[in-house]
């Protein structure tokens, strides 16, 4: 069978004029009501070193962290300091200044040492092989994977915000059948669901049909395409052609949508990630109109496979992540909706502690995310920073590979209890939750 992905990769910025999926009429636009939820992810791919996204301050740990990062150690003057609400002095990297100002405004948190697990896990388990160990660890797409199925062993079709729309479709969450879970970045097995399927588009390319107009040679060609994508008699050709009549309708639906919107006042950087958050915030713009309840959109910064020169990747792409996620929050003040939607990050894995002599550093483990939102409870570190000692009790070696104190399952399950899914329902999208001792971090009210 034809992916219905492969298509709406293709061919969502190109179609809009056939409206073969049948919407109804889509709801007057309204500014959204208490019960509208957004998830929007950002994948940092190739690995952040988040070692270097924040810091403790307190004497023991930044002078452990200085000795054992040694090229990579950042100085007083390259942190922008921050206080925690329990009172704890960290230092973010410098080139994330709006971060910082978030997280001391109480709208960002950090979620620290996070990672692919199955259980529970501790250095003398993992050295000697005593537990269920994630499979294929410090691989960049195995471990892209297991971040976006929640899956540290085995193979999963799904994807643990697909499985979340899978539930949002179960209960009639949202009025058409507009695809819940929304990709700015390409085709990602994150958003694929056993019963729904994600829906893809680049930021900024036209949605209307191309190569037809009035003329009557052109609506022969308009009737040839529309006798094609309702044929019956092969059923591969139906699987086909229902997967692209389904893009077609999907972007018929948004360029509708999009068409009744208003321009937003907040004005994004001139970067590639920013591009993709402002398209997320013109669609959750006109949520309403697509009859949306329950929305989940994914976007991805690539660059962070720091092997070599880190410090100056890290000076340059940083500066493009920060400005851009304090841009679609402010976008989402704007639009009244701070408080319906949480920001997340998501990458590979961080990377080692110790540096490379190349002044960059190799493939890890456990690393720390930011979430930000209205209903973020920020100005809080979540889950517990590891001991920086190489060999010590948070090693899996001698170089600081991380194990991480918290699992992609309970980052997971927060987010999507925000989102909506009950208790109960969690253990179908996270199977592997009830291994741990606590599903929900508090990180979101």
């Amino acid at each position: 069978m034809v992916s219905r992905r492969g298509f709406i990769r293709i061919g969502t910025a190109a179609v809009g004029s056939l409206a073969l999926r049948p919407f109804g009429l889509l709801p007057a636009l309204a500014q959204s009501g208490p019960d509208y939820r957004a998830l929007v992810c950002v994948f940092l791919l190739g690995g952040n070193d988040s070692n270097n996204t924040i810091i403790p301050m307190d004497d023991a740990r930044y002078s452990a962290y200085q000795s054992i990062r040694g090229s990579l150690a950042l100085s007083g003057a390259d942190l922008t300091p921050v206080t925690s609400v329990s009172g704890e002095p960290f230092g973010f990297h410098s080139k994330l200044a709006e971060v910082a100002s978030l997280f001391s405004s109480r709208e960002l948190a950090v979620v620290a040492n996070t990672g692919a697990l199955v259980q529970p896990l501790t250095r003398a388990q993992y050295q000697n092989q005593q537990a269920a160990i994630p499979l294929n660890l410090f691989s960049h797409l195995d471990q892209q994977v297991a971040w976006q199925t929640s899956m540290a062993q085995g193979y999963s079709a799904t994807g643990w915000a697909g499985r979340a729309a899978d539930y949002v479709a179960s209960q009639n969450m949202n009025s058409s059948a507009f695809p819940t879970f929304f990709s700015v970045a390409g085709n990602t097995i994150q958003g694929a669901g056993v019963t729904t399927q994600p829906v893809a588009l680049a930021p900024g390319q036209s949605l209307q049909l191309s190569g037809f107009n009035s003329s009557a040679a052109s609506q022969a060609r308009l009737s040839a395409v529309d006798s094609l994508l309702t044929e019956t008699g092969v059923s591969l050709v139906q699987a086909a052609n229902k997967t692209l009549s389904n893009s077609i309708g999907d972007a018929s639906a948004l360029t509708s949508a999009l068409a009744k919107a208003t321009p937003l006042k907040t004005t994004f950087p001139a970067t590639a990630i920013a591009a993709q958050l402002k398209q997320v915030a013109q669609i959750i713009q006109v949520q309403s109109y697509l009859g949306m309840r329950r929305q989940i959109f994914f976007c991805t910064l690539g660059g962070f496979d720091t092997h070599t020169t880190e410090l100056e990747t890290h000076n340059s792409l940083y500066p493009q992540l920060s400005p851009a996620l304090s841009a679609f929050y402010d976008a989402t003040q704007e639009l009244g909706m701070a408080q319906n939607v949480t920001t997340f990050t998501e990458s590979d894995f961080s990377r080692t502690f110790q540096p490379t002599t190349a002044d960059g550093s190799d493939h890890a483990w456990g690393s720390h995310h930011l979430v930000l939102g209205g209903a973020v409870q920020g100005g809080q570190i979540y889950g517990q920073f590891p001991t920086f000692e190489l060999g010590g009790p948070s090693d899996t070696d001698t170089r600081g590979r991380w194990i991480p104190s918290t699992s992609i399952d309970q980052y997971g399950a927060t987010l999507s209890s925000w989102f909506g899914i009950p208790a109960g329902a969690l253990a179908a999208v996270f199977p592997n939750l009830a291994n741990f001792p606590t599903a929900n971090l508090g990180f979101l009210s």
